[in-house]
C-alpha cells in the first residue's frame, strides 16, 4: 500500500466516532487557537494614514516627483479608481475569483489545499491563499509557508474582513504588494517597470503586474526576463480558462516584449517638491501650482542651453500667471544632479544682483511723479553724482536721447540721472511692494548704484516685479503651492500708477528681440551684472510673465555672458514652449498721453530734475500737468470727450483733487487722477496735500 493510502486508512479506522472525534478535537482546538492568536494581531491599517511615498503633484494632479518612505521603499498611494479595471479583472480572476462572495477565507480553496496536504504527506501543495489573507500576510511581514503561520493568517484574514470593505482590502493590496527590490504597490510598479501611472495598461502590462507578486524577486524582468516572461505567461494563459481573455488576445499579449530595466521614477519641479516636502512632511500627497507638461519642457530647454555655455553655468526660470501669481514652471537649475553647476542650489531663489533689471521701474516712477513723458528729452553725457559717476555699458554716449531711447537701449546715465530724481528710498519701497526682498548689506543706506544692479534681489522678486507691470502696476503675490501665501488685499498700496505702467511696458515691448525671437510679441528687459556674473531676461505678455537667470551659482564670472546674449533667446523660447498664442499686452488706460515730443505740454518736453527748479524736498504740492495757462486739446469740439489726466509733484499723499472749487477724485497713493470736463472753456484745476498744502493752475479746454 502506498504511504497516502495507509495514512487515509488510520483516519477511517476510527469508524464514524472516530471521526467526529477528530472533527470535534479539531474544532475546539481551532476556537482555542483563534482566542490566543486574535488578541496579538497587529492593528489593522488605515488606508488613509499608511505610511507611504510622499508625492507631489501638479495642477492637474500628474506626478512630479515621489519620494521613498522613511525605510527607503517606493510605496506610492493608489486608489482602486487609479488603477485599470482591466488589471484588477485579472488579478481577482487568478488569486481569488470568490473575493467578493467569502468572509476573507474561500473554505472550498482551503480544503482542497488542505487534501493535497494530506495527499503530498505534509507538505504544502497550493496554498488556498485568498487576497484577504495575502493582505494579511503583508501587514505581518511575516512568511506562512507552515501550517502555524497559515492558521494565522486565516484568522488574521478574517478579523480584516470584519473591519474592512472589499475595496479597502484591495486597496491595501494594491499599495503594500511587493514587486521587486524596493518597490511596493501597484502604482510604483506601473511607474518602475513601464514609466506610466497603473490607470491604462496593456493586457501584457497587467498580466506581467498580476504575476510578479508571487515571487517578486524571481520574476523581476530586470533579473530574470525567462522567469518573468513565464510567470506572465502563465497568468494570460489562466485568463483564458477563466474567460477573461480570448486566446487569441492572450496570443498578441504575448508577443509584447518586457521591460529590460527599471525606470526612474518621475523628478520634475525637483528643488520645489524638495521645498515642499520639507514644508510638509507629514503629508502623503502636495499639489504644486506648475504644469507638469510646460515644466518638463523648460527644465529640458535649460539644460540644453547650459550645455552650450560651459559644464559651470547653470539656468534658471520662472513662469507666472499675472492673474493669480500661480508659478506655472520653476526651474531650479540646468540638472539637479549636475555637479560641475552646483544643480542640487535653487537659483530661483538665490540672491544675486539684477544688473540693469531695475531700470524700468525706475523710469515709471518718473513718469508717476509727473517728471517725464517717454517721449521727454534726456541728457546721456558724462555727469558725476559725488564719488559716483556712472558709466554706459559699451562706454559710449548718445547726446540727448528720448526717455523711451534710453530705456529701450539701457543707458546707465540716464537711468541714474532718474533715479537720483526719484529717490533711491522711494525705489526700494516700491520693490517692496511688488513683494520682493531687496537685499543691501547691514546698515547700508540704499545708494544710487541700486539702480545698476548694487543691491541683492531674487529671480522671484524680480518676476513678482514684472507681473506688478503687466497687471497695470497693481501687486500680486506668487504662489507655487509649497506655502500658502496670503491673498493681496484689494486695496494694496500701487507699485506704479495704472498710466506709468502701461507707459513702461509699451516701452519695453520697442525693444529689439534676440535672434530667435519676434518683434513686438512680448514686452522684456534684460540686465547684465557687473563682472559678467550674472545675465537676466524678464518679460510678459498680457497672461504670462517669464524671468531667466544665466550663470554660475558660485558667484564666479562667465566671460562673454550677457543678459542679450545668453538669458533673451532662453527667455522667447520659454514662451514658444507655452503652447498657446502670445496674448496681447493690456490696452492704454485713460489719461495716456499720446504725443511726439513736439507736442508735449511745455513741462514734459525735456526730464526736469527737482533740484533743477530749485524745490525743496519738503515742499508743497505742484500741478506738474497741465502747466497754468496752457490750451489742452481734449477734443471736445469733435465730440471725442476724452478724460484729462492732472499729475502732482512733491507734497505729502493722500491728494484731494477739485476742479472749480469740487473734488473730483482722491488718491491714497497715485499722484494723478483723471477728470471728464462736461464742455470746454476754461478751469480751475486745484489738489491739497495730507498736509492741507494746496496748489491750483487755470487752463483752457477744448
Amino acid at each position: 500500500m502506498k504511504p497516502k493510502s495507509r495514512l487515509w486508512a488510520r483516519l477511517a479506522s476510527g469508524g464514524a466516532y472516530g471521526l467526529a472525534g477528530l472533527l470535534l478535537g479539531g474544532l475546539l482546538g481551532a476556537h482555542v487557537l483563534i482566542r490566543e492568536l486574535t488578541p496579538t494581531l497587529p492593528p489593522t491599517p488605515d488606508v488613509a494614514t499608511l505610511p507611504v511615498s510622499p508625492a507631489v503633484v501638479d495642477r492637474a494632479g500628474v506626478l512630479l516627483r515621489p519620494f521613498t518612505t522613511p525605510d527607503g521603499r517606493w510605496r506610492l498611494p493608489v486608489g482602486i479608481d487609479q488603477v485599470d479595471p482591466h488589471f484588477i479583472d485579472m488579478l481577482v480572476a487568478y488569486e481569488d475569483r470568490h473575493f467578493r462572495d467569502h468572509g476573507g477565507i474561500d473554505w472550498g480553496a482551503m480544503l482542497r489545499a488542505a487534501g493535497q496536504f494530506v495527499v503530498a504527506g505534509g507538505h504544502i501543495v497550493s496554498g488556498g491563499s485568498t487576497l484577504t489573507m495575502q493582505v494579511a500576510r503583508l501587514i505581518e511581514g511575516e512568511p506562512t509557508r507552515n501550517m502555524t503561520g497559515k492558521l494565522r493568517q486565516m484568522v488574521h484574514a478574517e478579523a480584516l474582513d470584519r473591519q474592512l470593505s472589499k475595496d479597502q482590502i484591495l486597496t491595501l493590496y494594491l499599495t503594500l504588494a511587493p514587486y521587486g527590490g524596493n518597490i511596493e504597490g501597484i502604482r510604483a510598479a506601473s511607474l518602475a517597470y513601464f514609466g506610466k501611472e497603473p490607470a491604462r495598461l496593456t493586457t501584457a502590462e497587467c498580466a506581467l503586474l498580476v504575476a510578479l507578486p508571487q515571487s517578486p524577486e524571481a520574476r523581476r524582468p530586470d533579473h530574470d526576463p525567462a522567469a518573468a516572461l513565464a510567470g506572465r505567461n502563465t497568468v494570460l494563459d489562466r485568463m483564458v480558462t477563466e474567460g477573461v481573455l480570448t486566446a487569441d488576445d492572450a496570443e498578441m499579449a504575448k508577443r509584447e516584449p518586457l521591460p529590460a530595466a527599471r525606470r526612474e521614477f518621475p523628478m520634475l519641479a525637483a528643488h520645489l517638491a524638495q521645498e515642499a516636502v520639507a514644508a510638509q512632511p507629514q503629508a502623503r500627497r502636495i499639489a504644486l501650482t506648475v504644469d507638469s507638461r510646460l515644466q518638463a519642457a523648460l527644465e529640458k530647454l535649460g539644460a540644453e542651453r547650459a550645455a552650450r555655455l560651459g559644464p559651470k553655468v547653470s539656468v534658471a526660470i520662472v513662469v507666472a500667471d499675472q492673474e493669480t501669481g500661480n508659478i506655472l514652471a520653476s526651474v531650479g537649475s540646468a540638472g539637479l544632479f549636475a555637479q560641475q553647476s552646483d544643480g542640487f542650489v535653487d537659483m530661483t531663489e538665490a540672491v544675486r544682483s539684477p544688473g540693469s533689471t531695475l531700470k524700468p521701474l525706475i523710469y515709471g516712477l518718473a513718469f508717476e511723479l509727473g517728471l517725464a513723458h517717454p517721449e521727454s528729452l534726456i541728457a546721456d553725457r558724462p555727469t558725476a553724482f559725488g564719488a559716483y559717476v556712472p558709466v554706459n555699458f559699451d562706454g559710449l554716449n548718445r547726446g540727448t536721447v528720448t526717455m523711451r531711447q534710453a530705456l529701450t537701449q539701457s543707458l546707465n546715465i540716464p537711468a541714474i540721472i532718474t533715479l537720483d530724481a526719484v529717490g533711491t528710498a522711494r525705489l526700494m519701497q516700491r520693490l517692496k511692494r511688488a513683494n520682493a526682498n531687496p537685499l543691501l548689506p547691514d546698515d547700508t543706506a540704499p545708494g544710487l548704484a541700486v539702480g545698476l544692479g548694487g543691491v541683492g534681489v531674487t529671480l522671484r522678486d524680480l518676476v513678482s516685479l514684472y507681473a506688478a507691470i503687466a497687471r497695470g502696476g497693481s501687486p500680486v503675490r506668487l504662489q507655487d503651492g509649497v506655502t500658502v501665501a496670503a491673498p493681496e488685499p484689494a486695496d494694496a498700496a500701487p507699485v506704479l500708477d495704472p498710466v506709468s505702467a502701461w507707459y513702461v511696458a509699451d516701452i519695453l515691448a520697442g525693444v529689439p528681440p534676440p535672434l530667435n525671437g519676434s518683434a513686438g510679441r512680448i514686452a522684456y528687459k534684460t540686465g547684465t551684472s557687473y563682472g559678467y556674473r550674472d545675465a537676466w531676461s524678464i518679460g510678459f505678455d498680457g497672461k504670462t510673465v517669464i524671468g531667466v537667470w544665466v550663470g554660475r551659482p558660485d558667484g564666479a564670472p562667465v566671460p562673454g555672458i550677457s543678459g542679450v546674449l545668453a538669458a533673451a533667446p532662453i527667455l522667447f523660447e520659454s514662451f514658444d514652449r507655452l503652447g498657446t498664442p502670445a496674448v496681447p499686452l493690456r490696452k492704454a488706460p485713460p489719461g495716456t498721453l499720446f504725443a511726439a515730443n513736439a507736442d508735449l505740454p511745455t513741462p514734459l518736453r525735456r526730464f526736469r530734475h527737482p533740484d533743477d527748479d530749485k524745490v525743496a524736498k519738503d515742499a508743497g504740492p505742484e500741478i506738474a500737468f497741465p502747466a497754468d495757462g496752457v490750451d489742452v486739446d481734449l477734443g471736445l469740439a469733435s465730440g471725442e470727450d476724452r478724460p484729462l489726466m492732472v499729475k502732482v509733484r512733491n507734497g505729502a499723499p493722500p491728494f484731494t483733487f477739485f476742479a472749480n472749487g469740487a473734488p473730483f477724485g482722491r488718491s491714497a497713493f497715485a499722484r494723478q487722477n483723471s477728470w471728464t470736463p462736461d464742455g470746454p472753456g476754461f478751469v480751475t484745476l486745484s489738489v491739497v496735500d495730507a498736509e492741507g498744502r494746496s496748489a491750483a493752475v487755470k487752463v483752457f479746454l477744448e
